[in-house]
């Protein structure tokens, strides 16, 4: 039987580029959904410059929060690629040279036939005691120290790490979702849902508004572990569209 806790992580996106808009992340949308299919609650995320001490403040910040902390990005081989580096100092631990990783390493630049620069050796290096995390796509590995998942910032490469780390995580029980949606304003729908809200503490209770052939509307998504109280608020929800004369049809119309 799944455990009833709220088992939660955070992602931390690190990289100028995404600050910049120059990349849209990609990793964030696919983090949450594996993670909330594995009973994990992605409950925060936050996007940091390619700067130490920005990368140490985040990690220590989410590593003591949360059950699971990953981040995406600033692994490879270039000058801004610090984020070993800035775990490492967030764990108060040395960065090495990682014999393992060294050796995936050189054998894979061996057998392409491409140079091993300096640059490149660099993707070997992680904070002391650190476990690896396969890289089956490109071979630099990403690692893991205790609850943080050091991940690459590329979407098919972090994916494949995390595939390879997935069978580690412990989660609690699954997160249920069902959402309602009707031609109401949120504004006239919002006091009704705080009612709603503080009568099911327990579940999150979301607002999604949206136009529909120019009339306003609001899809309501309604998540918790208990499926007994999600049906029970949905059923309170509907009727309470219903009576706001909104005709509520399963499934999100927000856009």
């Amino acid at each position: 039987m799944a455990d009833p806790r709220r088992v939660t992580a955070a992602l931390i996106v690190i990289g100028n580029e995404i600050l910049s808009g120059r990349t849209k992340d990609a990793n964030l949308p696919y983090l949450a959904e594996q993670l909330n299919q594995r009973g994990i609650v992605l409950a925060e995320a936050r996007v940091v410059r390619d700067e130490q001490d920005a990368i140490v403040a985040a990690v220590n910040a989410c590593r003591t929060t949360f059950d699971y902390v990953f981040t995406t990005g600033g692994i490879g081989p270039t000058h801004d690629d610090i984020t070993a580096a800035a775990v490492a100092a967030a764990f108060d631990r040395p960065l090495i040279r990682h014999p393992e990783a060294e050796s995936m390493l050189r054998a894979f630049y061996e057998r392409t036939g491409r140079e091993l620069t300096a640059a490149r050796l660099k993707m070997a290096d992680t904070p002391e005691g650190a476990t690896l995390i396969e890289n089956r796509i490109s071979t630099a590995p990403g690692f893991q120290v205790e609850n943080v998942f050091v991940l690459a910032g590329i979407p098919s490469v972090m994916q494949a790490m995390f595939e390879s780390l997935a069978g580690q995580l412990e989660g609690g029980a699954e997160v249920l979702s069902r959402t309602l949606s009707a031609d109401i304003p949120e504004g006239t729908i919002a006091a009704g849902l705080q009612t709603l809200q503080d009568a099911f503490p327990g579940l999150e209770i979301g607002s999604y508004p949206y136009f529909s052939e120019g009339r306003p509307g609001a899809s309501i998504v309604v998540r918790g572990i208990d499926k007994a109280q999600l049906d029970a608020a949905v059923e309170r929800l509907r009727v309470l569209m219903l009576e706001l004369g909104g005709a509520p049809v399963e499934g999100n119309r927000a856009g």
